[in-house]
């Protein structure tokens, strides 16, 4: 498969087009674009503008995911990971963060806070039927095997 190409545009002249920050990596990092510093508190939550809107080709999805140093470091996470972008989206991104840290944490433009994964999209087709079929697990739910 041919990688997809996606067309940004910045809605601000500070807006930082996302990179991959190696050759390997699976995911763009995503900066704040914002007029003032957030205060993130300890349990609070922010949606914070990106600065930039984007068009995926159809097929495709852009998954927000946590950036794992932010997580590990301030305990500050996407709260909806990973949050989907559909390819008909032409809006701001906007990422939904969380402070799971004990520490306040300042938001300022141009911090990296979460990374966007571009990703292939299945659409099934629906059927309702009157039965499924049997399996060995049934309804077994939550725990049903094992830890």
């Amino acid at each position: 498969m041919s990688a997809p190409i996606v067309r940004f545009v910045k809605l601000r002249a500070d807006a930082i087009v996302p990179a991959y920050m190696t050759a390997d990596a699976a995911g763009l990092d995503l900066a704040a674009a914002i007029d003032a510093p957030i205060e993130l508190a300890p349990g609070a939550r922010a949606a914070v503008g990106t600065g930039l809107a984007m068009e995926l080709p159809r097929g495709f999805e852009g998954q927000v995911r946590p950036r794992s140093g932010f997580a590990k470091k301030q305990g500050v996470t996407v709260l909806n990971a990973p949050g989907t972008i559909d390819a008909d989206y032409r809006g701001e991104l906007v990422v939904i963060l969380v402070n799971h840290g004990g520490e306040a944490v300042t938001i300022t433009s141009g911090l990296r806070i979460a990374q966007l994964v571009i990703a292939p999209v299945v659409q099934a087709r629906l059927e309702v039927v009157a039965a499924l079929s049997e399996t060995a697990r049934g309804d077994g739910g939550f725990g049903s095997t094992g830890a």
